[in-house]
């Protein structure tokens, strides 16, 4: 019987994942089928992406969320390593900054990061946000406002369009509220025009997700029905072993069932798109990671320079070797998946 694994341990989870089925059903490991495409298949390229998760604290705790937040969660990014960061992007010329978290709106120091980068003439400032934050708290009430004024790109979750599926997998009553939100976002013009507004989907249970063109299809016409809604696009995101949802897998006892599928699924075309190569992440502590997943694992980028944002340089991402486990099979099943979508 599969032993559940701490979810307060990423080694314990890394443990987990590089063993049982991958021994007894041998099944490939990950950097077995990297070795079979040849060598420098999965180098590092010209950092394009810079994203920057400002904390785990959250006003929701979603049930497959891989980053484990909540309103338990105190772990921030200090303004102080905010600084060096900003230093950072404008040193490497990073053409996009995507901030995230937890809910990213939380850090008190938000607001004045995101109108500091904008002074440092960064092309693209994105804003994972989950919507509901919105109506937390009156002082959100004017982020829509505060995103326009900004020209902040905003990416939002939404599991569904019918509230049954997204109360299920984020908690009751969180569809209302963000149909409220999307609302408010389409009142200060995101969703047409200039302000990009562009929506999340990943699936509710153990499988890959859909055609992401033909869900972006079926959103755009049940929201605009429905509700009235318009946004630009839809991001398909395939769901990661990872903290809540490796535990939702075992305790469902769809573990095997599901880690196996995505080994059989696993798309070589997909492995040069990802998002490893030409992006890093960087935690609340200015710990620097190949993608937000090694981020939730704590397996850090390995340097000469070290693994800290303030010893950052080019030269040392480019001659990294990215960090890679069990779990980047979710990045490369189907049509490959990132924070971006779909890779194929």
């Amino acid at each position: 019987m599969i032993k559940e694994p701490r979810l307060s341990d990423p080694k314990k989870q890394l443990d987990f994942l590089s063993n049982g089925i991958f021994n007894e059903e041998g099944l490939l490991l990950f950097k077995d089928q990297l070795r079979l495409l040849g060598p420098n298949v999965l180098n590092p390229l010209k950092l394009e992406i810079f994203q920057v998760n400002l904390g785990y604290m959250c006003n929701q705790t979603c049930k497959h969320c891989h980053v484990d937040a909540g309103p338990d969660r105190d772990e921030i990014m200090s303004r102080e390593t905010m600084q060096i960061c900003l230093d950072k992007m404008e040193e490497l010329q990073v053409q996009t900054v995507d901030l995230t978290g937890g809910a990213p709106e939380m850090n008190p120091h938000f607001r004045w990061f995101v109108e500091a980068i904008i002074k440092r003439g960064i092309k693209e400032i994105i804003v994972r946000s989950n919507l509901t934050i919105i109506l937390a708290n009156p002082k959100y009430h004017d982020l829509p406002e505060f995103f326009k004024r900004n020209g902040v790109r905003v990416i939002s979750s939404l599991p569904f369009f019918h509230a049954s599926k997204t109360d299920r997998q984020r908690g009751k009553g969180v569809f209302d509220k963000s149909i409220r939100a999307l609302q408010l976002l389409n009142g200060v013009g995101y969703g047409s025009g200039s302000l990009t507004l562009d929506l999340v989907y990943n699936p509710g249970g153990a499988f890959l997700p859909g055609d992401q063109g033909e869900l972006e299809r079926d959103f755009k016409k049940a929201l605009r029905k429905e509700h009235g809604i318009e946004f630009n696009r839809l991001f398909t995101l395939t769901n990661l072993p990872i903290n809540r949802y490796l535990e939702y897998l075992v305790a469902s006892g769809n573990y095997e069932d599901y880690m196996t599928k995505l080994v059989e699924a696993f798309n070589p075309s997909a492995v040069t798109e990802l998002m490893c190569r030409n992006s890093i992440s960087i935690d609340y502590r200015g710990i620097i990671y190949d993608c937000d997943f090694n981020q939730m694992l704590e397996m850090p980028i390995e340097t000469a320079a070290g693994e800290h944002i303030s010893n950052l340089s080019r030269s040392s991402l480019e001659k990294r070797e990215i960090q890679i486990g069990q779990h980047c099979y979710g990045c490369t099943a189907g049509a490959g998946s990132s924070c971006q979508g779909s890779l194929i």
